[in-house]
């Protein structure tokens, strides 16, 4: 499966602005979709979980029913046939300070925020981290060596 990150427009395929309903109709067909009790219908936030790897796209949905931010947390199966693009650099498979260099290379203005542990691509509305306790591949130093999650929004991120 590849999935491809579009900054302002959407994440794989689901589009911002995108009503609930049309988004619910596409979920299932990638996964099995989960809320929390109660939460049929929006305000709230749907894991659509892709088969056995643990590669999660989580759809949030403010009180008004369209689509304003994916989440997207890694596989972990690193024999996965899941491949997360944005700007052609493979998001979750590039050890994450390459990524990151590779993105300012490519004219992106990437801020850290070391309290959070966040790499955020302000003017895009996206940022990166590794926020699983999930035991994924470590560097030398054992720091996690690719991110695991990232964030596409409508709205600000830090």
């Amino acid at each position: 499966m590849d999935v491809e990150i579009r900054p302002h427009a959407g994440v794989g395929p689901f589009r911002f602005g995108m009503p609930f309903d049309e988004a619910m109709e596409i979920a299932p067909t990638l996964g099995r979709v989960s809320h929390r009790p109660g939460a049929e219908r929006p305000p709230g936030k749907y894991v659509v979980n892709f088969d056995d790897s643990a590669f999660q796209y989580v759809l949030s949905f403010p009180e008004g029913g369209t689509l304003t931010a994916v989440e997207l947390w890694r596989f972990r199966d690193e024999a996965a046939d899941i491949t997360v693009t944005f700007d052609e650099l493979d998001v979750f498979r590039t050890p994450g300070e390459e990524l990151v260099e590779q993105l300012e290379e490519r004219g992106h203005t990437v801020s850290y925020d070391d309290d959070l542990g966040i790499h955020a691509l302000p003017e895009l509305k996206m940022s990166f981290a590794n926020n699983s306790s999930f035991e994924y591949p470590v560097d030398e130093e054992g720091d996690p060596l690719y991110f695991d999650y990232v964030l596409v929004s409508t709205e600000p991120v830090v």
